[in-house]
């Protein structure tokens, strides 16, 4: 509770400081003082209306509560609170502030300014449930389960969740009144990915409640607690279960079964829905933070898919590999020599062994390290259906590591091509080192918090791009992996604008797909269903990327001998995201500097 007080205080002190403006009409500056309370009271007031991001980033005085995000009633709270913080930005005098504050007012002036927009359009708002992991009744799950940031240490924090599950029905159904207008609208989630949701809902409210994924934090209940006091928690907690989790997940079914998906489009991108073109331009803006068009982002998906073919082949040849890239990818596909495990726990043990082999080298490459801790673990079974690798940022306390999940379906299929490359993606040097510096930094606490898709999916795809320097890629094959991983980004940038932008349906891109990388048709599928529903999200990787590389390369013609990669990836990291935009104008500084 002490940063919330601290926070009130501030609101208290900035509000009489806007006040102030107000009455004499005026727009007064805001001094330094004024403008860290004011980020404090922004921070205090966000976490206030989204109480799951608040937990998610320490802040547990909402632990109780969960927002409803795809109500009206909420998105015109956020509205309003957007609107408000734009206009007490614009009376803040940044000739006033430090560098760093500088850089607070411009990357929270972009987040606000963003989310107004997809507020007022209510983009995405109709299409609340997909397939996808990230889709909220899915991530739910995750979060009853105990694997995911919600705390399960003391008989508070149980009853807490208690509550949240108690709020899940209203999100249930206002998905489905969400969902009934986007079928009114023509503004549903493609055919080919909503069959999907139906498996994934089922084992969270069939079978035995004591087999819920959601009973599982109740196997390891505190051990101060006495035992009539277990009695009674854990009675209300399945109460709980059985009068709120599973019902909800059962109607949701039904809904979904009987009424949303036979009315679902048969079509595959946002060209076909309502308002489709406008709102890809919207997401691709949002997860590129760059100003790039549709054609942008299928040109240089074209460019890129060329140049790696080329390097692709190159690899071909130094392995002795005979037939054509074709048949190249289909070897990588198919041979045993790619399938070397037997079980999941030998997958994820050769993921643990990589740490040990870039340590040397990963002093060279970064003076500063975030210090929390990692795991590496499967993903949950309930969940892998949609699931792809993930990274989960651990909690600022240290009590829950940063999580690494891989989905091992089949360990005996699972293919060791890509392992190097999806490890420096997802762990080290990738997003745990991206993330964990920017929550253990010296910046606002919005800051701490705040994600763009470009800037952190691009820098772990750049992450990947260090594995000659880290010493892995000494197998032809893992370099291979590699490049298949960065062509799969590749891909996505055509992908992503041939089905939002150019009408290409889902067997066309399939088709591409398997064309240019060494993966299954099962595989394809899922990822081409994914990209279905996340127009844009799947351009932020490369376009993320190629900045980056951009920015090293000209760093290092402007510092010639003076550059240094430690100093690079430190600017390039403690700052914590923002929008590429502000990104070239924050490096080139540096470069200036």
């Amino acid at each position: 509770m002490k940063l919330i007080r601290h926070l009130f205080i501030s609101t208290l002190i900035v509000a009489t400081v806007i006040s102030g403006c107000k009455q004499q009409k005026t727009k007064m500056p805001v001094k330094n003082v004024g403008f860290k309370m004011l980020l404090d009271r922004y921070a205090a007031e966000y976490y206030a209306l989204n109480p799951l991001s608040a937990t998610r980033n320490g802040i547990n005085d909402y632990n109780d509560q969960m927002e409803v995000g795809i109500s009206k009633d909420y998105m015109g709270k956020m509205l309003a609170f957007n609107k408000r913080y734009l206009d007490s930005l614009s009376a803040v005098d940044t000739t006033r502030l430090s560098y760093s504050e500088q850089l607070s007012v411009d990357i929270l002036r972009y987040k606000l300014s963003m989310e107004v927009e997809q507020l007022t359009a209510g983009y995405g708002v109709n299409r609340p449930v997909d397939q996808f992991v990230f889709s909220f009744p899915q991530n739910f799950a995750l979060l009853g389960s105990g694997a995911g940031y919600i705390p399960f240490k003391s008989e508070k924090d149980y009853r807490n969740f208690i509550s949240r599950m108690k709020s899940f029905p209203r999100w249930i159904d206002q998905s489905i009144e969400n969902m009934q207008s986007g079928l009114e609208a023509h503004n549903t989630v493609p055919n080919a990915s909503m069959i999907k949701v139906p498996p994934q809902l089922k084992p969270l409210y069939e079978g035995p409640t004591e087999q819920s994924v959601f009973y599982k934090p109740l196997l390891n209940l505190p051990d101060e607690m006495d035992s009539l006091a277990k009695a009674n928690l854990v009675k209300d907690y399945t109460a709980a279960i059985d009068n709120f989790i599973k019902p909800s997940y059962q109607k949701l079914t039904v809904y979904l079964t009987n009424d949303y998906i036979p009315n679902t489009r048969s079509t595959t991108g946002l060209v076909d829905n309502s308002y489709g073109a406008a709102e890809y331009n919207f997401w691709l803006r949002y997860y590129t933070s760059t100003n790039m068009s549709a054609d942008d982002i299928f040109n240089l998906g074209i460019s890129e898919v060329a140049r790696i073919r080329k390097e692709m082949d190159s690899v071909r040849v130094i392995t002795g590999f005979k037939g054509d890239l074709k048949a190249f990818f289909e070897y990588m596909r198919t041979d045993p020599r790619f399938f070397p495990f037997k079980n999941q726990e030998e997958v994820l043990n050769r993921y643990r062994t990589f740490l040990a082999r870039m340590e040397p080298s990963l002093k060279k490459e970064f003076n500063v390290r975030p210090k929390g801790k990692f795991e590496v673990r499967a993903t949950e079974k309930f969940r892998e259906a949609g699931a792809n690798a993930q990274y989960t940022l651990g909690s600022r306390d240290g009590s829950r590591p940063g999580i690494f999940y891989e989905t091992v379906r089949d360990p005996l299929k699972y293919n060791y091509s890509q392992m190097e490359s999806l490890f420096m993606h997802e762990a080290i040097p990738g997003h745990h080192f991206q993330m964990g510096i920017q929550m253990e930094g010296d910046i606002p606490e919005f800051r701490k918090a705040y994600w763009t898709s470009a800037f952190g999916e691009g820098y772990a795809q750049y992450a990947e791009s260090l594995g000659s320097e880290l010493g892995m890629y000494t197998d032809p094959y893992q370099y291979m992996g590699k490049l298949n991983n960065e062509m799969e980004r590749a891909v996505r940038l055509v992908l992503d604008a041939g089905m939002h932008a150019k009408g290409w349906d889902r067997n066309k891109a399939i088709a591409y797909m398997l064309e240019n990388q060494p993966v299954s048709e099962t595989i394809a599928i899922q990822r081409v269903e994914r990209y279905m529903v996340t127009p844009g999200q799947p351009s932020s990787y490369k376009v993320g990327e190629q900045t980056i590389l951009r920015l090293r390369r000209e760093a290092r013609q402007a510092l010639g001998d003076k550059f240094d990669i430690r100093a690079f990836h430190d600017e390039l990291l403690r700052e914590g995201c923002m929008p590429l935009l502000i990104l070239e104008k924050h490096m080139h500084r540096w470069m200036a500097r």
